[in-house]
């Protein structure tokens, strides 16, 4: 059956999830009927059945669940919420960049509150690129007395209704006032100085509650400062960190486009070969999924492993590209023009292609590194 694995993954870790979303109607897990300031209501639901835990490590009260069921998890979700199966994406990448970030002997209390609690992470992070780090974003710090005074922005911050905390990287001045240490900072939602404004236009993944996240004269204590040590050493934290993204990505966008292709089945639109054609290739590319997944817990080289996370990562955008046009079509214009939701699942099957790397800054570098030069995207 159709879908069947995924939701069986989604049904053994999350009991009763798969039911309780069916139960929403779908404009209203994409958040289409409320105000632009309330938060998701499936997101609301994700954390109350734990989903925040999904990649914290069990030695901090988590799940820790292996690449593979996190991709057929992330699918099952997209193929029922969009903007839900997006903003997990953000939340569980920020949990990977954080675990990546941390040394191995730490005893990280951090992720001990986010099991405990259920807690969603926004991030503050930089929309960083292959090649400039992700953690340079745009904070400025002034350090104080008993810790750091943040200000700044980040716009899209997805999560920014639901968030329990927002985490940033930032620069640690030295006396002379130069860069010297990359801090992670958590930042409580409930932070006097942080002020939320809209700013998602668009009609397609509302529900990711992606808006602008302003920290004015935010102060953070210093057991919210954790020093993940010189910049030099984060070129393996940032590829890892970005093939995690692409992996969950993708999954979620695949689970949207198979949305469409479900509803096919359903509705017995078109001749038999045409559906099997379009379930055809949405799986073939979460069997490239599933390779990428696998590879992430191999010892590979850093260059290597990206640019097949690339590879990937375009393959699975070009087929849903195809399929989620070719399901809308099979579904025909009547289902198009009585209900919103086919254009709207169309839409937002789409977006994955607005995610960085673009093909245009990524081409250049790809096509290097095909000829044997080291890889370099941006």
């Amino acid at each position: 059956m159709f879908l069947a694995k995924e939701r069986t993954t989604l049904e053994k870790f999350f009991p009763g999830l798969d039911e309780d979303l069916v139960k929403i109607p779908l404009m209203e897990r994409e958040n289409q009927n409320n105000s632009s300031n309330q938060a998701n209501p499936t997101i609301k639901l994700f954390g109350q059945f734990g989903g925040p835990r999904l990649l914290i490590p069990a030695q901090y009260g988590g799940m820790q669940v292996t690449p593979l069921h996190a991709i057929q998890i992330q699918r099952a979700l997209g193929s029922r919420s969009p903007s839900l199966a997006v903003a997990a994406t953000m939340h569980h990448f920020t949990v990977a960049i954080i675990q990546e970030m941390m040394p191995e002997s730490s005893d990280f209390d951090l992720f001990k509150r986010v099991a405990k609690h259920n807690l969603y992470f926004s991030s503050g992070f930089a929309e960083g690129r292959t090649g400039s780090s992700i953690f340079k974003s745009h904070m400025q710090v002034k350090p104080v007395s008993g810790g750091l005074v943040i200000n700044g922005s980040k716009k899209p911050c997805t999560l920014s209704m639901s968030m329990g905390l927002m985490t940033a990287s930032v620069m640690l001045p030295t006396a002379d006032g130069q860069p010297d240490e990359i801090a992670l900072v958590v930042i409580p939602a409930d932070s006097p100085g942080i002020e939320r404004r809209p700013f998602w236009k668009s009609l397609a993944l509302t529900g990711t509650e992606s808006h602008e996240v302003i920290l004015n004269e935010v102060y953070v204590p210093e057991e919210n400062i954790y020093n993940m040590g010189a910049p030099s050493r984060f070129d393996q934290v940032v590829a890892r960190s970005f093939i995690w993204f692409e992996l969950l990505a993708c999954a979620a966008y695949l689970g949207i486009s198979s949305s469409l292709v479900e509803r096919c089945f359903i509705a017995n639109r078109g001749i038999p070969s045409e559906r099997v054609a379009l379930a055809t290739e949405l799986e073939g590319a979460m069997s490239a999924l599933q390779g990428l997944a696998c590879s992430i817990t191999n010892d590979e080289k850093r260059d290597d492993l990206v640019a097949q996370a690339i590879f990937v990562r375009y393959f699975v955008q070009n087929v849903i590209e195809r399929v989620a046009m070719g399901a809308a079509e099979l579904l025909g214009g009547m289902a198009f023009v009585k209900s919103p939701e086919v254009a709207y699942l169309l839409a937002s099957a789409r977006a994955l292609a607005f995610h960085p790397p673009s093909r245009l800054s990524a081409g250049s570098g790809l096509d290097k590194y095909l000829f044997g030069e080291p890889l370099q995207i941006g």
